[in-house]
């Protein structure tokens, strides 16, 4: 995204350059921008006067987003004693062998990394990485 008070200098650094001769499509290529990004910029006045609102925007929960008791589901299943220190990868496809689907292998991680969880979820290379990385 581009801050409202750069996108106002380069329309006008811009508007002078191709005032005093420079063609339009090289005088964007400077700053960076396409020239359909200028043109609409100019178009819709808004972008000019508030900035990018896509940082305000307004949007909703999706439909199929997890409940606030589905996320616990996860998060109490993958802090079970057997899968606590199992990564995503792994948890799901033993769920899977049991006959138990509860969300992707991409949900778990998500899940798990807005509660923190997401670090390093075992310690079973670690002895194999000692003993054969020894010097």
């Amino acid at each position: 995204m581009i801050a409202l008070e750069d996108r106002q200098a380069m329309v006008r650094d811009i508007g002078i350059a191709h005032r005093a001769g420079a063609r339009l499509s090289k005088a964007c290529e400077v700053c960076g921008i396409d020239r359909r990004t200028l043109h609409r910029w100019k178009v819709d006045g808004q972008a000019l006067e508030s900035g990018d609102r896509r940082p305000m925007a307004i949007r909703p929960t999706p439909a199929h987003a997890l409940t606030p008791e589905e996320r616990a589901r996860v998060l109490s299943v993958a802090n079970e004693p057997r899968f606590a220190d199992r990564p995503p990868a792994r948890i799901v496809p033993a769920l899977a062998d049991e006959g138990i689907y509860m969300a992707s292998e991409s949900t778990f991680g998500r899940v798990l990394s807005a509660e923190g969880q997401n670090a390093h979820r075992g310690g079973t290379c670690q002895p194999f990485l000692s003993q054969c990385c020894k010097n």
